[in-house]
């Protein structure tokens, strides 16, 4: 293992991490948008996953502006991040607005962990005097930032209801028709009621 021996390496170090885990994640979005039920969260991964490839981009722009070479470091916190989430996603739900709600935590976990390593990316470059570089680097985390918004909104205004009262929903919808398939049935007892008291009465006649 190479030693590290000066902040500039320490940024470019960070760098390689964040490489790998957005080149990860260009592999990883769309599976969870496969799974996505929700229309409004299955568009915003799928627009998340265009802004992921424009990262790779950026990242490997500010690579040049520090002289470097493109390199990945393998991620292990955002293969374990990304293993974590296809894990929990890949379980039996009882319906699938449990599923888009837990793929709505796996994907914000995985912008939190961005949040950060963009930001501690950025404060090294602004410490190094490398401005442009941190510009480039903000200009993804404020995509981050937004995506993360984005999917706390999905979750907030649809998919938690729906995942947490989706049951008692279904059962509400279906007790006007039972109460009406009830009605139903008292009717025709009562009209077969009123039937058999005429023929009775015709008989005695």
């Amino acid at each position: 293992m190479a030693t590290i021996e000066s902040m500039t390496e320490l940024l470019v170090d960070q760098l390689k991490d964040i490489y790998d885990a957005e080149n990860r994640l260009t592999k990883a979005i769309p599976k969870l948008a496969k799974k996505a039920a929700n229309e409004d969260l299955r568009s915003a991964l799928e627009d998340h996953l265009q802004e992921t490839k424009g990262h790779v981009s950026r990242l490997e722009q500010a690579f040049r502006m520090l002289g470097e070479k493109p390199k990945a470091k393998p991620c292990p916190g955002m293969k374990g991040i990304i293993d974590e989430g296809n894990e929990h996603v890949g379980e039996d739900y009882e319906d699938d607005d449990l599923r888009d709600a837990v793929i709505i935590g796996s994907a914000q976990r995985v912008e939190h962990y961005e949040i950060a390593a963009y930001g501690t990316a950025i404060a090294h470059a602004r410490t190094l005097r490398q401005d442009e570089v941190a510009d480039v680097l903000a200009q993804t985390l404020e995509e981050e930032k937004a995506a993360d918004l984005k999917l706390t909104e999905i979750a907030e205004s649809v998919v938690n209801i729906e995942a947490a009262h989706g049951g008692e929903m279904e059962e509400e919808e279906q007790r006007p028709q039972r109460r009406s398939n009830g009605r139903r049935q008292a009717s025709g007892r009562q009209r077969a009621t009123a039937a058999s008291r005429s023929n009775g009465r015709g008989r005695r006649r």
